[in-house]
């Protein structure tokens, strides 16, 4: 059974190997699994590629800058990195071009991506970060508003469906593709078998279908960052143990080591 996992862990880690989907040195998810005192085993399982030719986002960003926008909704921290390189390549910054606009986040983690990137952000909604959550409380619409909504070529319709029966007008733009790595870390596959690794973080359903097809379902407990994550985990037939309550790298880190602070416990 999933458990909906306390946002302040119990207790740390101790030692325990926990895979991280992310091999970034300074991601902060690996740096949350130290702190708590884990062991990050980071590693890739999917890739982000931004839209090729990227003419229609750097045309999107353009007209962000001069103001065509009344709204921009980011629905991933990995939006905000494409953004944000984007608007380097084109001379300027992602908070140079939101200057005159005002900026949605999905969640915490969104949010705390866009003030990494110094932008101003107007609107989080409480609770899951999902779109229905940014629907719920995305104000009414304004005459011939046009709302920038850049996103992952395989994004659900949910927010800019919702957005335009609101009365929206939405600019939608593919801003980069999730690529699946085609081949296993050695390691990582032998850490797996030899059950070293007790614990798997999920952070998006891409992560957890590509986890399955490089290592099928391994024997350890399975943390998934929402909701949505953790219905695409299930699909991909995962069991999951715990999913996060606060979605951000804290809450997941949170979800784990309540998870192995049961554990203990049951013994």
């Amino acid at each position: 059974m999933t458990d909906r996992a306390r946002s302040h862990p119990t207790s740390d880690l101790r030692g325990t190997h926990v895979l991280v989907p992310r091999a970034l040195p300074d991601d902060p998810l690996a740096a949350a699994v130290r702190a708590a005192g884990g062991v990050a085993v980071p590693t890739e399982l999917v890739r982000f590629a931004v839209a090729q030719p990227p003419d229609l986002l750097d045309q999107a960003l353009r007209a962000l800058g001069e103001g065509a926008h009344a709204w921009l909704a980011v629905t991933s921290a990995t939006t905000v990195e494409v953004l944000a390189g984007r608007a380097a390549d084109l001379g300027t910054t992602l908070a140079a071009l939101t200057e005159r606009v005002q900026v949605a986040a999905v969640g915490p983690a969104t949010a705390a991506a866009l003030h990494t990137a110094g932008v101003h952000v107007d609107l989080v909604p409480p609770g899951e970060s999902s779109a229905a959550t940014l629907l719920d409380v995305w104000p009414a619409a304004e005459e011939r508003a046009l709302v920038l909504l850049p996103h992952s070529e395989i994004a659900a319709p949910t927010l800019a469906s919702g957005l335009r029966e609101r009365g929206w007008l939405v600019d939608e733009v593919v801003a980069y593709r999730t690529v699946p790595v085609r081949e296993p870390d050695p390691a990582v596959s032998a850490a797996l078998a030899a059950g070293r690794i007790k614990v798997i973080l999920l952070t998006s359903g891409s992560t957890a279908r590509a986890l399955v097809a490089l290592y099928g379902v391994p024997p350890a407990r399975v943390c998934a960052i929402g909701a949505s994550t953790a219905q695409a985990a299930a699909e991909a037939g995962l069991t999951v143990h715990a999913v996060a309550e606060a979605q951000t790298p804290a809450g997941l880190v949170a979800a784990a080591t309540h998870l192995i602070a049961e554990k203990s416990s049951s013994r």
